[in-house]
């Protein structure tokens, strides 16, 4: 299994403004060249976290998504974060991961019902893994990070993505939940989140991470504005895996 080098680029984000978003994050992405597998970018880059889903939602295929594969063939990386899709009368969630050869997508299946999300977005149903450069990478949104049975490692990703939008009032869950995920379930874990404040006058502390598979932080931006790469080591996580294999212990449930 090889390494990848994984950057997490945390910033502020505009509000509902896509097009602003989009060329600030291009530039932070193009700090990252040459030395990147993966790219991750906040939940809802383009717009921050609003609830005007039908006012900002794209189409399938749109602007945003089209721009996220430019970049992927630019940099010879994947670059995955969420937006906001309308599809089929219903507007989602989306987080879009992006390579040269294409975009997969997980539809976020925990709504954060604190902020109405719930009223104004479908949930997504389907769990979400994607292979990328011999990993294979478990897809989620924010609020997903609650729930652990919805992201319980069934012995089929190596590497857990978080893309947020999380308060910093409530940054000791952030911190403490992702280095939890990623203990329980052996496997690398990392999260992006924004800084600044946003329209509705919530703060944003980032504390972006990125944690291996025995909950040790190899990274942590705290609340710096930019990017940070950091390589994962394959045969670390191999090995650690065959040294303390207590998945092999593990209740046998599923999730319906």
């Amino acid at each position: 299994m090889q390494d990848l080098t994984i950057s997490l680029v945390q910033c502020e984000l505009v509000w509902e403004a896509p097009a602003d978003n989009r060329q600030h994050l291009g530039e932070l992405i193009a700090d990252t060249a040459g030395r990147s597998d993966l790219v991750v970018l906040p939940e809802m880059f383009t717009t921050g976290f609003s609830m005007n889903a039908l006012g900002n939602a794209e189409e399938p295929g749109g602007a945003t998504e089209q721009w996220l594969l430019a970049q992927a063939r630019q940099w010879d990386c994947a670059v995955t974060g969420s937006i906001a899709v309308r599809e089929d009368d219903a507007v989602y969630n989306r987080m879009l991961f992006a390579t040269p050869e294409g975009v997969s997508h997980y539809d976020k299946r925990h709504l954060f019902r604190m902020a109405g999300e719930h009223k104004r977005y479908a949930a997504g149903q389907d769990r979400v893994v994607v292979p990328w450069r011999g990993w294979r990478i478990n897809l989620q949104v924010c609020y997903d990070l609650r729930f652990p049975v919805f992201s319980r490692n069934r012995q089929d990703y190596d590497l857990m993505l978080f893309v947020a939008n999380w308060p910093a009032a409530r940054r000791l869950h952030w911190r403490a939940l992702l280095p939890a995920r990623a203990i329980e379930n052996l496997a690398c874990v990392v999260g992006v989140n924004r800084i600044g404040q946003d329209a509705r006058g919530l703060d944003y502390s980032g504390d972006s991470m990125v944690i291996d598979a025995q909950g040790q932080v190899l990274s942590d931006l705290q609340n710096k504005n930019g990017t940070v790469s950091v390589v994962l080591s394959g045969a670390d996580l191999m090995a650690y895996r065959e040294q303390f294999p207590c998945h092999l212990d593990a209740d046998d449930f599923q999730l319906r």
